[in-house]
Formats: C-alpha cells, sequence, structure tokens
C-alpha cells in the first residue's frame, strides 16, 4: 500500500499501488464547484489517468487552476483536429495563437475552398458528437524514434521536426479513437469532460473558445481585436517568408548554423518597426494635428523601457528633442498605495499614480511652462522633486511610458489629436508545431525570471510566486486599452526562447521542487528544452533582449 496525501482536503489515504488519479478523486472528500480536470503529483502536473506507484502528495485541479485550463485547452485543441480530419478528408488545420480569449484556427480545406460558416457548423456538429459519445484520451509512451516514425507516417513533419531536434529518449503521444497526435503536456480522460467551448468564424479562419478562467460552467468572453491580430497575421508573413513556421522549423534551421542570420533579421525587423514609428511621429508633429505627446504602454517584461529608449533614438535621428520620462515618476507616497483584498500593496492599481497631479503637469508642459518633473525615490518610497525641469521648446516632443499610459482617464483633459499611442505587447509569432501554439505570457514570464534574478531583485520561485497576480493586473489595467493604440509593436524575438533557455535553465533548476511554484518551473523547463540553444553573444548591446539576459548599452 502506499500513502497519498491530499492538499484539497489536507489528509492521507492509502491505496493500492498503481491506483489512478481518476480513482482516487472520490476516495477524498472535498467541495467541487467546478469538474475536476487533473492534479498536480508532487508539484507536476498529470492527468487523471495518471498511475500513482510510490507515496505522493496529490492536489487535484479545476480548469481555475492554470495547469488545468491548460489540459482542458490541450484536449479540446486535440477535439478540434480530430473532427477536421474526419469531416475534412486530406484537410490540415494550424492552430495558430491565442486571440480574443480563444484561440485562432486556420483550415486548409483539400480543394483550397474559403472556410464557410456551413463548415464551421459542421465542425461543432462533429465535435459535439464526441463529446456525446464521452470517448477516451488514450496516452502511450514510447521510444522517441518510434513516436517520430508514427508521426512522419501520418505526415505529421511538423512534429517529426520538432521530436528530432527535441534530444529526448522517450517520449509521449495520444490517441483519440484512430487519429494519433502529439502534445506536450497531459490530456484529460475522455471527450466528455470537454462540455465547455464554442467554434466561430474569425478573420477569415476560426476561433475556438474555451471555458471563463474563473467560472468554467461560462464560456471566455469574446472580444474582437482587429489590432492584435493584423500584428499577428504580421509575424506569420515573415515567418512563412523565411521558413519558419514551428519550432521544429527554427530548431533545424539553427543547427544549420543560421543563428547568427537570424538574430540579425529579427534585430532589423524591430528596427524597421521603430524607425516607421518615428517618422509617422516626425510626420504628425509637423503636420496640422500637431502631436506633441507620445504614449507607450505595455505589459510586465515586454520591452517597453528598451523600445522607448530605442525610439528616442529614432526621433533624435529625424530631428526631434524627446523630452522622457515615466508614470511612475508620479506613484504616490507608498504609505497611500492602495491595498488588495488580502492587504498587500496593489502597486498595479490606477489609484497607485498620481494621475491629477501627472496629468495637470503635462497640461503645463505642452501649453508651453515650464514644470519641475518629480522622480520617485524607491528606497525610501517617496515622490521627490530634484531639480529635473522640463519646457517644451522647437522640436520637443514629450514621451511618457508606463502600463497606464494609454488610460483615456490619464491624459482625458488633452486633445486626442495631440497624442501618439503605442501598446507594446509580446506575441510569440510562431508555434512548437500545427496543434501546439504557445502560450503569449511565457515569454513574458521567463524574461523577468532572468532579469529578477540577474538583478539580485528577486529568486524564480519569488518571480513565480508573484506572476498570478501580475497577470490579474494586466488584464485589469493594461489590456482594455491595447486597441486604443495608433499602433502596437510586437516585441516578440523569433530566437528569443534559444536564447533564454541557456540564462533560464539553471534559474528555474534552482526552484526547490516541495513549495508550489515548483510546478511552473518544471513546466517552464520542459518547455524550453524543445528549443535548441543559441549563445548571446552576438546579441547587439542596444537588443531589446539586453534588457533581460544583460549588457544593455541602455542605462536602466
Amino acid at each position: 500500500m502506499i500513502q497519498v496525501f491530499c492538499k484539497n482536503t489536507g489528509t492521507t489515504k492509502a491505496f493500492r499501488e498503481g491506483t489512478t488519479l481518476l480513482d482516487m478523486l472520490p476516495v477524498f472528500e472535498f467541495e467541487k464547484p467546478y469538474p475536476i480536470v487533473s492534479a498536480k503529483v508532487n508539484n507536476v502536473s498529470q492527468g487523471l489517468k495518471f498511475r500513482v506507484y510510490n507515496s505522493r502528495t496529490v492536489e487535484f485541479c479545476d480548469a481555475t487552476v492554470a495547469s488545468g485550463m491548460r489540459v482542458y485547452i490541450r484536449s479540446l485543441c486535440f477535439l478540434l483536429c480530430k473532427a477536421a480530419k474526419d469531416v475534412f478528408r486530406g484537410s490540415r488545420i494550424f492552430i495558430e495563437h491565442p486571440i480574443s480569449h480563444g484561440y485562432f484556427c486556420e483550415l486548409q480545406k483539400q480543394d483550397g475552398s474559403p472556410v464557410t460558416q456551413e463548415d464551421v457548423d459542421k465542425l461543432k456538429a462533429k465535435m459535439a458528437s464526441m463529446v456525446e459519445k464521452n470517448q477516451p484520451f488514450h496516452r502511450f509512451e514510447a521510444p522517441i524514434e518510434q513516436v517520430i516514425d508514427i508521426m512522419h507516417k501520418i505526415g505529421a513533419e511538423d512534429k517529426v521536426k520538432l521530436l528530432e531536434t527535441s534530444g529526448q529518449v522517450y517520449m509521449d503521444y495520444y490517441a483519440l479513437g484512430k487519429t494519433k497526435d502529439y502534445y506536450y503536456g497531459r490530456l484529460v480522460p475522455s471527450t466528455g469532460y470537454l462540455t465547455k467551448w464554442d467554434l466561430r468564424m474569425y478573420h477569415g479562419g476560426m476561433l475556438l473558445i474555451g471555458p471563463n478562467k474563473h467560472n468554467p460552467h461560462k464560456l471566455a468572453p469574446y472580444l474582437d481585436q482587429p489590432k492584435t491580430f493584423r500584428m499577428f497575421s504580421e509575424n506569420h508573413k515573415w515567418n512563412d517568408i523565411m521558413g519558419l513556421s514551428t519550432v521544429g522549423d527554427l530548431n533545424k534551421s539553427l543547427l544549420d548554423g543560421n543563428g547568427s542570420d537570424l538574430i540579425q533579421i529579427a534585430e532589423a525587423l524591430q528596427e524597421k518597426k521603430i524607425v516607421k514609428m518615428a517618422e509617422e511621429i516626425h510626420k504628425r508633429y509637423l503636420g496640422p494635428r500637431k502631436l506633441r505627446l507620445v504614449l507607450i504602454t505595455g505589459p510586465s517584461s515586454s520591452g517597453k523601457t528598451t523600445v522607448s529608449k530605442r525610439l528616442a533614438v529614432q526621433l533624435k535621428a529625424c530631428g526631434l528633442r524627446p523630452l522622457i520620462f515615466s508614470t511612475d515618476d508620479y506613484f504616490v507616497d507608498r504609505e497611500k498605495t492602495p491595498l488588495l483584498p488580502d492587504g498587500s500593496p496593489d502597486f498595479d492599481n490606477f489609484d497607485t499614480v498620481d494621475h491629477d497631479a501627472l496629468e495637470a503637469d503635462l497640461m503645463k508642459i505642452l501649453a508651453g511652462e515650464e514644470v519641475e518633473v518629480p522622480q520617485f525615490n524607491f528606497t525610501t518610497g517617496k515622490r521627490e522633486y530634484n531639480g529635473r525641469r522640463y519646457k517644451l521648446g522647437p522640436g520637443n516632443i514629450v514621451v511618457l511610458e508606463g502600463i497606464h499610459a494609454l488610460n483615456p482617464k490619464l491624459t482625458a483633459k488633452i486633445s486626442e489629436k495631440r497624442k501618439y499611442r503605442i501598446f507594446i505587447s509580446t506575441l510569440t509569432g510562431i508555434a512548437l508545431d500545427d496543434h501546439n501554439c504557445i502560450p503569449t505570457s511565457d515569454n513574458r514570464l521567463l524574461r523577468r525570471i532572468v532579469r529578477d534574478y540577474n538583478k539580485g531583485a528577486f529568486t524564480a520561485r519569488q518571480t513565480i510566486s508573484q506572476w498570478p497576480k501580475v497577470r490579474a493586473a494586466e488584464d485589469k489595467w493594461i489590456y482594455p486599452y491595447q486597441e486604443n493604440a495608433d499602433v502596437m509593436f510586437n516585441s516578440a524575438y523569433l530566437v528569443e526562447f534559444a536564447v533564454l533557455r541557456n540564462h533560464a535553465e539553471p534559474i528555474l533548476g534552482s526552484v526547490p521542487k516541495n513549495c508550489p511554484e515548483y510546478a511552473e518551473a518544471h513546466r517552464l523547463l520542459k518547455f524550453i528544452h524543445y528549443f535548441v540553444p543559441v549563445p548571446d553573444n552576438e546579441i547587439p548591446p542596444t537588443s531589446l533582449l539586453r534588457e533581460f539576459v544583460g549588457g544593455s548599452s541602455f542605462k536602466y
């Protein structure tokens, strides 16, 4: 017999060796407001069919837990892929990226015709039928050569490339009916678990929508994001031109010795975008609108500080003289910081910024008055005035950077025609393979883990622990305003994960296995191992990546 401690109940029960988590679940009685879809075993995410052979600690998860939602969405993607294979013989389906609280998918039919509402309805009907039949997902483990051979026989060359470059000895794959596929994490036991989803037409493709992360009994709320979609499309276009649609493609190219070229191309594409923004700002500065205020925002670790500095360089090259400061300079004194429900400081709250004082100073500067601009002392927690004065003269333009810069309330009294809004995001434009897209927040989390550790600010465990609060604040205070931007800048870097791997691996490996944060550290370690590592010696000192891995020529 083995002893299993359940975190949900705080109790220990005895089971026979090899008992599945699914069979253990009814034995542990606890409140289950939403269906249990997965579990963490010794802080590692597992499917409910996982068999336990030694004494373990188990935590059962529903879809409100991030690891549970990933299991649900992964299973939902397989359901869609199976339906597409059965309904449209000879078709290919691509699950490309998260957007609009769903996942953008492309269906390439054998006859090349565009996707219609009738096609979507057929897919939905087939998916609903499979859910009703409660068909099991079967997991198999085999030597990687065998899995590669299986993927090759079904024509999944995207997965063949990924697995060939993974360096693994054994690998899992899944089957739903007679359809085999590869997914880089666990699935739910059967299709009957997938009761909440929708599929709809979206920008020439389809949007697969899963449950609401706060209430899995409801659908995630649909939100059209046309500007974000265009940014993704632009990124995909360049990846297709270079023949790098998936991580397998990227790895093959890196192993062929193309790392230097790919770094140079990625840098050139970002610089081209920054130059274009600077030229547009200059044009509007000279035009009848008399643009005088550039507002820059983005979520945590999106690289907004470096983009602001590189934009300033290009504005100077256009003959402008930017006056740069941050919304952080107008933080209220620390004792006045709003609090979260648990009593901890809410540093991302809009009221953390003295927005009345900031807007008043902006209006004076734009009116030609000289204003002393404060600086926030993060050591003392006080706003200080140290003689930094700004006055708008010939060629001057104000550049304001901060997480609330696009919030309309911040600059409500300033004429819209005088503003230029930039939203910086980190939208990973490359997928692991055709059916496994990469969560867009993983880029930023890995960046933040590396930067926090290198600065000695936080350990990986601490950064991971804070991340859910950071994401919740972004959803509340930043993302609602991204579609207001005049331009969106994608700071994702084509070879970024390959570069970050060398930095992140030892840092993530330092997270203790006996803490809750190990679950996320383990997932990220497994994820970055899909990428062939690339040294950072060819990353230029002005690169956005240098903000996180160190060695930047900019002062922060």
